[in-house]
């Protein structure tokens, strides 16, 4: 049995949490999924490093460049092309699994992040156009974000509830979407098939909080605190599958929204590799990892059940740093509006870079024609 085998066994799915075209046309998405892995997330920031960084994309681009299409006309052709393609590989996985696995994650625009109904109707049109059951619409779960997650489940378009730091902001997002299952429920609808995970970003806790540790001079509590909020996360989940509230929609066929570790990649060197893998293993649960953290989880992990060990020593920990003022809502609250605007930043820069190889691969393809 593989180190991912075993953890699928102890009810954990890994997902990729990167993309790009050579993937696809390489098989090498194939043999990920042939080791294990069970789904691929994307953001803005892969998506630029993606088709900013490589030529992968210039003969499609050309294309469209030639064609008069805008930039923004060819980023969007270019990705779903690659979560399309993405989504076909991944579709004997999501059937075999019955629709828990073999999702491709794909973001709305982070321009949309603080726009309800624009990201409603952008998710919707990416959702229908890419016509593939396995796919799932990121959505940044900003106050703006939620009620859009909510319309988004109750019109039974599958959901990564992303940007989550805070016990607050998970529980709201899973708010939404149990709302918006009894919204399918309320009028006689099949709450069945619909699929949702909830994407809690641990590394960066880690990284913001270490920084004011540093400051504190209290450098015994580093490291730590991303594992022990998201143990802290995982106690409300078990917590609400138990509640009658949940277990009503369970009888209907309802999907629970799964906890997604991410921002798995250690921000300090000096932590294990894998430690973001290795401490959060749980049923019920993903984890979606970049390429170099899987090929270390694969070379040296620890695939065993740690979720839930330790849980009384993680809210003593997270105490410990309440006490020195460190406020996990606002701290989440900054990490949401931080995660926002990076996001932007590399759509932006990314949408730039297109219009660049435009002008130039339009003039190439002129020259072409001359």
């Amino acid at each position: 049995m593989s180190t991912l085998d075993t953890l699928i066994a102890l009810g954990q799915s890994v997902w990729l949490d990167d993309l790009r075209r050579s993937f696809l046309t390489s098989e090498r998405l194939r043999q990920l999924i042939a080791q294990g892995i069970r789904g691929v997330t994307t953001n803005p920031s892969i998506i630029h490093r993606a088709i900013a960084g490589t030529n992968e994309y210039d003969e499609q681009l050309e294309q469209l460049a030639c064609a008069g299409q805008s930039a923004y006309q060819i980023y969007e052709a270019l990705v779903l092309a690659d979560v399309g393609q993405a989504a076909d590989q991944l579709r004997p996985v999501w059937e075999e699994s019955e629709g828990a696995d073999g999702y491709v994650s794909l973001e709305v625009s982070p321009r949309l992040a603080h726009d309800t109904r624009g990201t409603i109707a952008q998710a919707q049109r990416l959702y229908s156009t890419l016509g593939r059951p396995n796919v799932m619409i990121e959505v940044p779960a900003t106050p703006e974000g939620l009620p859009a997650i909510r319309a988004l489940i109750a019109a039974r378009v599958n959901v990564n509830a992303t940007l989550l730091f805070s016990l607050q902001q998970y529980e709201d997002a899973l708010e939404a979407y149990i709302a918006g299952l009894e919204d399918i429920a309320a009028v006689g609808g099949n709450v069945g098939g619909v699929a949702s995970v909830a994407s809690f970003l641990v590394s960066r806790i880690d990284a913001v909080v270490d920084d004011a540790l540093d400051v504190l001079g209290r450098r015994e509590l580093k490291g730590r605190a991303g594992v022990s909020k998201a143990r802290v996360v995982y106690a409300h989940y078990q917590a609400v599958l138990e509640g009658d509230r949940w277990l009503a929609l369970e009888r209907l066929g309802a999907r629970p929204q799964r906890p997604m570790w991410a921002s798995t990649s250690v921000k300090n060197p000096a932590y294990p590799d894998t430690m973001y893998v290795d401490n959060l293993v749980g049923p019920g649960t993903v984890s979606t990892v970049p390429l170099a953290t899987l090929d270390a989880f694969l070379d040296h992990g620890n695939p065993r059940a740690t979720l839930a060990e330790g849980l009384d020593r993680a809210r003593v920990h997270l105490s410990r740093l309440a006490e020195l003022d460190l406020n996990f809502t606002d701290l989440g609250e900054r990490l949401q509006r931080d995660g926002v605007s990076a996001f932007v930043d590399s759509f932006d820069a990314l949408q730039d870079a297109i219009a660049d190889r435009r002008i130039e691969c339009a003039d190439v393809g002129n020259g072409h024609q001359a």
